[in-house]
């Protein structure tokens, strides 16, 4: 499902800003990383205020038409053609994947797959279209990293995030065994499958356990809610961060303050 060829747009003036449910309602910080990230490249950030789900709770659990009226809200809310950052891999692949498939032979096919087209995951953005270059101000760390499903397999940006890690001087990434594997999350499926999502996280954070590391980071909200909450409830020596608020804050000069 990955794009067999990718092409970037050159570097633009202006962009949107699609927040997602899960950084409005629990990790507004790693919104805001992402946002100074960009104003920092000097991007103008467009947020659309009337942005809501992207419709992929409903989508994945079969609903396609209450998807199909929960992502029609969304296309009306980037009329120029500017491209859409969207800070999570999940979210993204939905829009970018799957709403020229929800919406072909209707009215909105067309609006549908030209939105579609302009989605990027954020962390790919800035290094293929604002080619960032950072400048690592923190002390000597060594993290882990965990990249979604849907960022490796749907958005094939599973390399972007070690990319970015990389230009962090005092950051020392180690990666865990079968870092492939999923974390459990899936969305509803935690909801609908508890027992076979517990049983994944749990093994999820063992991995990360064993590499050492006391911190990890990732590209997805809802990995981030599913492994830091499962390894803070069962005392596990480890603890997460979005990707996007590791880097604002070991990049800032005023210590990763946010204005």
């Amino acid at each position: 499902m990955v794009d067999p060829i990718k092409v970037y747009p050159a570097k633009p003036s202006k962009v949107y800003f699609y927040g997602t449910c899960l950084v409005d309602m629990f990790y507004p910080d790693a919104g805001m990383a992402g946002i100074q990230l960009l104003e920092r490249e000097g991007i103008e950030v467009i947020y659309p205020e009337d942005q809501t789900c992207c419709g992929q709770p409903a989508y994945t659990s079969g609903y396609h038409d209450e998807a199909r009226a929960v992502a029609k809200a969304q296309l009306g809310l980037f009329p120029e053609n500017w491209p859409i950052v969207v800070p999570s891999g999940s979210c993204g692949g939905m829009m970018r994947k799957h709403y020229p498939a929800l919406f072909k032979d209707t009215a909105d096919d067309v609006k549908a797959a030209e939105v579609a087209g302009r989605i990027w995951e954020l962390t790919d953005f800035l290094v293929n279209v604002c080619h960032i270059k950072l400048d690592d101000l923190g002390e000597p760390t060594t993290v882990a990293m965990h990249t979604s499903c849907s960022a490796r397999r749907e958005m094939g940006v599973a390399e972007v995030g070690p990319k970015l890690l990389g230009q962090l001087k005092n950051v020392n990434l180690v990666e865990q065994v079968r870092a492939e594997e999923c974390c459990g999350f899936g969305g509803t499926f935690a909801v609908r499958h508890p027992e076979i999502s517990g049983a994944m996280v749990s093994e999820k954070v063992d991995t990360l356990v064993d590499t050492g590391a006391k911190e990890f980071v990732t590209t997805d909200c809802g990995c981030l809610m599913n492994i830091d909450g499962y390894a803070e409830k069962n005392q596990k020596p480890v603890s997460g961060q979005h990707i996007l608020n590791f880097l604002w804050e070991r990049t800032n000069g005023d210590g990763g303050k946010q204005s």
